[in-house]
């Protein structure tokens, strides 16, 4: 498949903008459907050619201490590079982003990270944060989802639970759930908000990113993981 050099373009300007208000309003963005036609595209194309071998099972924590833990999560990952069609056009999608953010939000996002992400039938991931507080490496969380035809019956849902959300014992605010639609984008905070994944109920796919800040030891970058 062969897209225009124009891919991200002015065009993502008033997406971002959104992206940008939702931020500084609740401190996450839920767009449906959001993602350019044109990328979706070719990054469910990948995801439909990639081989299972490609993907490894995921784990919690990072270096020295990231282990396989079935009762936290159970998806399988695949980092995603620029070295296909479809990674190099995602990676500049999600730098336009990026540069979009620092503009206008002053968050001082240094580098992005991403990596395709499947669930099984059956599969979940149970309530965490993407960072924690002080850590300073995830400072926001971006979610991209690649299911066509999905319906609420397929379960696999994206759960964010807002503290900052007053509830009552009729309407429970303090989280948010968002159907794994294909074109559908998430960001949010990563040190703020604790999320999980439902059980899938057929295959799900998805990419989860984060956009970090230049972190240093004896004066080398920190690269993302």
């Amino acid at each position: 498949m062969t897209l225009p050099q124009n891919i991200n373009s002015s065009d993502d300007t008033l997406l971002f903008d959104s992206i940008s208000n939702d931020i500084v309003e609740k401190g996450y963005s839920i767009r449906p459907y959001a993602l350019p036609e044109k990328l979706a595209g070719l990054l469910l194309q990948q995801i439909n050619e990639l081989s299972d071998e490609k993907f490894k099972r995921a784990g919690v924590g990072r270096a020295n201490d990231h282990i396989i833990n079935d009762f936290i999560r159970m998806d399988e990952i695949c980092w995603i590079t620029g070295n296909s069609e479809a990674g190099s056009e995602w990676i500049k999608w999600a730098e336009s982003l990026q540069k979009h953010l620092n503009r206008h939000l002053f968050l001082g996002l240094f580098s992005f990270e991403s990596h395709y992400a499947h669930y099984a039938k059956g599969d979940f991931y149970k309530t965490h944060k993407d960072a924690f507080k002080g850590e300073g490496n995830r400072v926001l969380s971006l979610v991209v989802y690649l299911n066509q035809n999905w319906s609420p019956d397929d379960g696999g849902e994206l759960v964010i639970y807002d503290k900052q959300s007053t509830s009552s014992s009729v309407i429970d605010n303090s989280k948010v759930t968002v159907t794994p639609s294909f074109g559908t984008i998430v960001t949010f905070l990563s040190e703020d908000f604790p999320h999980e994944v439902l059980p899938a109920k057929r295959d799900r796919y998805s990419i989860a990113g984060w956009f970090r800040l230049n972190n240093s030891i004896a004066n080398n970058i920190d690269p993302p993981s």
